[in-house]
């Protein structure tokens, strides 16, 4: 079949491209004000970001030499396959555990909630809130988990049981993959609309497209610049007879 694009997500430029990995991702959205905790963060974990883009690429989660049919009107060379991120749960485990090893201490600690766009973004929250609990002493306030539905047409959405629980509190919103950046901004602003107080994004690869901005600080695990994509009716990779990707 021919591979459908879901809220999921994936990478960064190879380390040989020199790109600065002492900052936030390229594209990274302002800090949010309202906030006012001190996100700064010291040298980043090169060899985690280096190591996890490679096992992107081994573990075919990210593909990058292929031509893919995303399900909303366009076509591309570069892919995240969600099915190989989540089909074994110590993969997601993995890829999560190096993204909260490069964030911020002090953004870990403001952490209440964390949130994320199904399916591979609910998912990945879910792990996220999971491991974060791990690291804090037992006697804390469990940190926690509130997933976003996904309509085709009207986006992102957030049951009234989980609006009335964020209100009032810090979330980290996650994805698996950061394409446009309009999924995690439509997500900020149900989050903001019901009381919660966004202090920033993550994902797990973030293809450096970004459009649409949060005004929350972004971090992603891996960064790849993707080749453009193409919409289908003008797909120069249709056009020269290349077969649709499947699996």
């Amino acid at each position: 079949m021919s591979v459908m694009k879901t809220a999921v997500g994936a990478d960064r430029p190879h380390p040989s491209s020199g790109a600065d990995l002492s900052q936030p991702s390229v594209g990274a959205d302002p800090p949010q004000p309202t906030v006012g905790a001190d996100l700064q963060v010291g040298p980043w974990k090169t060899e985690i970001r280096e190591k996890a883009l490679k096992d992107l690429q081994q573990f075919q989660v990210l593909m990058l030499d292929g031509h893919f049919d995303f399900g909303n009107g366009f076509h591309g060379r570069v892919y995240l396959n969600p099915h190989q991120l989540f089909r074994y749960p110590s993969t997601i485990w993995r890829f999560a555990q190096h993204l909260i090893d490069i964030l911020p201490a002090p953004l870990l600690d403001q952490t209440e909630v964390v949130a994320g766009p199904a399916t591979g973004g609910a998912l990945l929250a879910h792990t996220v809130a999971g491991l974060l609990d791990s690291r804090r002493a037992i006697s804390g306030t469990p940190t926690m988990f509130a997933p976003f539905m996904v309509d085709t047409y009207r986006g992102p959405g957030l049951s009234r049981y989980y609006r009335q629980q964020i209100a009032g509190r810090n979330v980290l919103l996650v994805d698996d993959v950061r394409n446009t950046g309009q999924t995690l901004a439509r997500c900020a602003t149900i989050v903001r609309a019901a009381g919660g107080s966004v202090i920033a994004t993550a994902e797990l690869y973030d293809r450096m497209e970004t459009t649409t901005r949060t005004d929350a600080p972004n971090f992603a695990l891996a960064e790849y610049k993707a080749p453009e994509n193409y919409p289908a009716d003008r797909c120069p990779l249709c056009q020269a007879g290349v077969p649709v990707t499947t699996f």
